[in-house]
């Protein structure tokens, strides 16, 4: 595993738990709106936090902390993951795991092995428009599979997108809503402008209060339950 960051509290991340977040380097996309490049883009990326240290981090926070969250980046770009986590559930830690759907494999093994408790998955925007939203080509068949695994999972989940104004319409939301049918949670996130991946989305606008409280309106149709942050 390579990390560079770690939130040491948060009470966001898991829902209803206190919570530290290590941060993971490299994705497999390069979505614009992205506010983390140094975890993104290997010429910016943060100066790796030795694993030494993240194990010590880890062993003072036991009793301390309820849970874990991994985040990035792309997680699941590192093959040594599924061995990561069953550490911190050895440790007597719940793990939450937040992921792009891209590795639906090493997803199912850590489900079936019980080393994830919460996932929480990006869905970018309806799949016609995926490669577009990613900026690179993106298998859509492993994005429908990890969707389909977490909701059979039977695990506490949530499935969230970030709303940039000019990317994703209204209607998008029906096909969203479509993909994630039977879901416990949604999460829209609407998009601040911020250090970005891509600075021409510096430019762009987010969704005014009455256009996210459209997307909920639409998405609670699909979801058990939608928030907007």
């Amino acid at each position: 595993m390579i990390f560079g960051g770690i939130q040491k509290l948060s009470l966001a991340d898991y829902p209803g738990h206190t919570a530290a977040v290590l941060f993971t380097t490299s994705c497999n996309m390069r979505c614009g709106y992205c506010h983390n490049p140094e975890l993104v883009l290997p010429e910016r990326y943060a100066e790796a936090i030795p694993l030494e240290e993240v194990y010590d981090f880890l062993a003072k926070r036991q009793g301390k902390l309820d849970a874990i969250a991994i985040s990035g980046g792309e997680p699941t770009m590192h093959e040594d993951l599924p061995e990561f986590v069953a550490a911190l559930k050895e440790a007597g830690f719940l793990v939450k795991l937040d992921s792009n759907g891209t590795h639906p494999e090493m997803l199912a093994q850590m489900i079936a092995a019980n080393t994830i408790d919460y996932i929480a998955m990006d869905i970018k925007g309806p799949l016609h428009k995926y490669s577009l939203l990613a900026a690179r080509p993106i298998d859509i068949d492993a994005i429908t599979r990890s969707i389909k695994i977490i909701l059979d999972s039977g695990l506490p989940h949530e499935f969230r997108t970030t709303i940039v104004d000019g990317q994703l319409s209204l209607e998008d939301f029906e096909d969203i809503g479509a993909m994630i049918k039977g879901a416990q949670r949604f999460a829209a996130q609407k998009f601040v402008p911020s250090e970005t991946i891509n600075p021409q989305f510096m430019k762009k606008s987010p969704y005014t209060d009455e256009e996210m409280l459209q997307v909920k309106q639409i998405m609670e149709k699909y979801v058990d339950l939608c928030v907007v942050h």
